[in-house]
């Protein structure tokens, strides 16, 4: 903790994040606010990091007894939801100094009705409110869990509450939103799961447990490293925009004082894989410990450093904004052409993680199979590619800047996500490649990503989601429910509730189309009669929305399309109403080809079931033995002689 104070202090010094002069006629929240804040966000974010840590440690990184938790996961668990208790409250003190930083008033002076009205109007408050929740949640369920799913559920609730406060502030208000602000939430939430997940580890250095935890937490420290400084170096570019603001400014400064935190942790952690894990193996724990404490403070400096950058002033502040800028992360584009559509990139960070993460694990599965001899249908991996890349270009080319402005480009975004992405994803049968080629863990009490996957496959949740009316629902529902809802204009409006959307198309889409066509295990026996049914509804309901898209007359989300509306563009109505023949017209094709796949299994299902029965026939005459068939004919023939 000291160590992280000192490098808060010695950050605000050097960014002049601090200025607790009062000047006259100048409002001032007061000495207090102004210290207290960056000390106070420091705390949660300290708090974050070991309720992070406890849950991750207790959940994935500690074996279990059975379904349940073992000893050592369950008291580390019950102890972390006192710090998750711990802070919810500290989170709540941030909205009170908040308030008073934002408004200048101090915070004794505050009314019950400003903070409220920054608690659950502002997006900075609303963001914080969401965390204190997401915080409270995971205290109720740490202290109340004993199965390892409760756990695992506690670790992602902890996780989650650390995302909201990435999406406002600093990056939230620069331009190149797609960058900034999801590089940002992705760099908290790696940092916090790499440090939180060394301070597990220290948590239980005096079990039997550590050296296998260790040896877990080493690949999980990995990933987290590297994504920690491929996002933070996304961020530090759109942020400083120029070598000479990394070199001239106390922004600059404090950015470099970072990376040499994390080259030094990066240093330690070499040192962990390469000398210190064998030792921990071999019974000799000294080593290990030291150096991960040393590594602890390393990151506890980093922690500081990253706080006091918040506080600090952005080089890249505009005197002179542009509204377009301030709300859509760039300025208006020109009218497009062909070329502006798929040269002129706008890429977002999630998206790009995403198809970078699904073409990289799906590539690694496929060559472990490979050189264990085992093949695996190129016909699977190019559909997967194909889906991967579509939903990289789809998102992150010319397209996607056009779909925030244009509600007809919007559409063509929404329907290749919602029908051809995820054809082409189911059709590469992930779930397949990941049984086969995931690897048990050496110790049966352990769960590794294939024991959860199994769990997932076989949970009542996945069942229910599963069932070919209840993906039918959510299909139609992402349809009807986001443009006749009123929803879409509250989505588009935030970067989070614009991601969260467009996730949603992929993810209803594959579901639907994984319940129809795939091939992966997990799925409902469901005779192919069935599921032409369903696709036939799903055309129909697709078909109607298209229709009476068309033939509306209000303008949907006019709160987002009236304020980003082009110049150059036609009239709102007359761009809706083109939007609508693409949502009428678009799903043809793919229905057509899910239809002709349909009735490929099913002729296939009733060529097996003849196969069978012929099959039996045969062992029947060759036995001389009556069959079902036969007798349940002699059945009937009996009981209508009766009659």
């Amino acid at each position: 903790m000291g160590i992280a104070v000192g490098a808060l202090l010695l950050g605000l010094w050097v960014g002049n994040g601090v200025d607790d002069a009062v000047l006259p006629g100048i409002p001032s929240p007061g000495a207090l606010t102004v210290w207290a804040l960056p000390v106070i966000t420091l705390l949660s974010e300290l708090l974050a990091v070991l309720v992070v840590g406890g849950t991750v440690t207790a959940a994935f990184l500690l074996p279990g007894d059975d379904a349940g938790l073992a000893p050592h996961g369950w008291l580390l668990l019950r102890r972390t939801g006192w710090l998750a208790a711990a802070w919810t409250l500290v989170t709540l003190a941030l909205v009170l100094l908040t308030v008073s930083d934002v408004l200048a008033v101090p915070i004794g002076e505050l009314s019950g009705q400003a903070v409220a009205g920054f608690a659950f109007s502002i997006a900075q408050g609303q963001a914080l409110v969401v965390q204190a929740t997401l915080a409270l949640a995971v205290t109720v369920v740490s202290r109340l869990a004993l199965a390892r799913n409760t756990a695992a559920s506690s670790a992602l609730l902890a996780m989650a509450a650390v995302v909201p406060p990435a999406f406002t502030g600093h990056a939230a208000g620069s331009g190149n939103h797609q960058i900034a602000v999801t590089s940002l939430a992705l760099h908290v939430l790696a940092a916090t799961v790499w440090i939180g997940g060394l301070a597990g580890l220290l948590a239980i250095r005096t079990t039997r447990h550590l050296p296998a935890a260790a040896q877990r937490y080493s690949r999980l420290a990995l990933a987290c490293f590297a994504a920690t400084a491929l996002s933070g170096a996304a961020n530090a570019t759109v942020r400083l925009g120029s070598w000479n603001d990394l070199l001239e400014t106390r922004y600059g400064v404090l950015i470099m004082l970072k990376i040499a935190t994390l080259a030094a942790a990066g240093l330690i952690g070499a040192r962990h894989r390469a000398r210190c894990l064998p030792e921990l193996a071999a019974g000799r724990p000294r080593a290990f410990l030291r150096l991960a404490a040393g590594e602890l403070l390393v990151l506890g400096a980093a922690t500081g450093l990253a706080v006091a950058l918040s506080r600090s002033p952005d080089p890249q502040a505009v005197t002179d904004p542009d509204p377009y800028v301030e709300v859509l992360g760039f300025p208006m584009p020109a009218a497009p052409t062909a070329a502006r559509i798929l040269g002129d990139p706008l890429p977002d960070m999630f998206f790009l993680v995403l198809v970078a993460a699904g073409i990289g694990y799906y590539l690694a599965g496929v060559l472990r199979l490979r050189r264990a001899g085992h093949d695996w249908p190129m016909a699977r991996t190019a559909s997967w590619l194909g889906g991967m890349l579509l939903l990289g270009a789809i998102t992150c080319l010319g397209v996607g800047r056009y779909a925030y402005v244009l509600f007809s480009v919007h559409m063509i975004q929404h329907m290749v996500l919602s029908m051809v992405v995820p054809i082409l994803m189911v059709g590469g049968a992930p779930v397949t490649l990941a049984l086969r080629a995931l690897r048990r863990p050496a110790d049966p009490a352990m769960r590794g990503a294939r024991e959860w996957l199994i769990l997932i496959l076989h949970s009542r949740v996945a069942r229910f989601l599963t069932h070919p009316l209840v993906a039918l629902a959510i299909y139609v529902a992402s349809l009807y429910g986001l443009y006749f809802g009123g929803a879409l204009g509250t989505l588009m409006r935030y970067h989070l509730g614009h991601l969260a959307m467009l996730t949603h198309f992929v993810l209803a889409g594959y579901l639907l189309f994984w319940v129809l066509i795939g091939v992966d295990p997990g799925r409902r026996r469901i005779h192919p009669a069935l599921l032409v049914l369903i696709h036939f509804l799903a055309m129909a309901a697709h078909a109607f929305f298209g229709f009476a898209l068309l033939q509306g007359t209000a303008v949907i989300a006019p709160d987002w399309f009236t304020g980003v509306h082009p110049p150059w563009a036609d009239s709102l109505l007359a761009d809706q109403r083109l939007g609508a023949g693409v949502a009428w017209a678009f799903g043809e094709l793919p229905a057509a080809a899910i239809m002709l796949l349909l009735v490929r299994q099913w002729i296939r299902s009733d060529e097996r079931e003849q196969a069978r029965l012929d099959r039996a026939a045969d062992r029947t005459a060759a036995s001389g033995e009556e069959d079902d068939l036969a007798r349940y004919n002699a059945f009937l023939a009996e009981a209508s002689a009766k009659d």
